[in-house]
């Protein structure tokens, strides 16, 4: 089974998809809208999730650094349902705390431009999301 993770930012929609043997994540893309309105990136999502055969949407929940949630929890929460309601597919979410951070320091030690940085990190914290549910996920079956 193939499982699609998204990283919501204001203005992108980092996407990554797991192998069908739900072992490794890979980054996919950076999906871009108008500021506030993910819906506009719905029609693309769902080419993904087709070509994919996708059966599973992992999205980053922003959690506070104390586990609180935050005023980004609502609109994730509310683009879940969304998603939920267009794609008839379940959505699980997973804590994302420091995943851009992780994220820009793999581009930094990589040494990638600034310019690239930016349009690389959001689809890196979609796949450093779904690759911590997946290893969660390995690691609840195994043990």
């Amino acid at each position: 089974m193939r499982i699609v993770g998204l990283d919501l930012g204001t203005k992108t929609l980092g996407v990554a998809i797991s192998d069908a043997t739900e072992t490794i994540a890979s980054g996919l893309t950076t999906l871009r809208f108008t500021e506030n309105k993910p819906v506009e990136c719905l029609t693309d999502l769902k080419k993904i999730i087709d070509e994919y055969d996708a059966k599973l949407i992992v999205i980053g929940l922003p959690k506070n650094m104390n586990n609180t949630l935050g005023h980004a929890v609502q609109r994730t929460r509310d683009f879940s349902s969304i998603l939920n309601d267009k794609f008839n597919i379940p959505i699980v979410e997973q804590d994302e705390r420091l995943s851009s951070v992780s994220a820009n320091n793999v581009l930094l030690q990589a040494d990638v431009s600034r310019k690239k940085r930016k349009s690389k990190v959001d689809e890196l914290a979609a796949t450093i999301i779904l690759q911590n549910y997946l290893d969660i996920r390995k690691g609840m079956k195994n043990g």
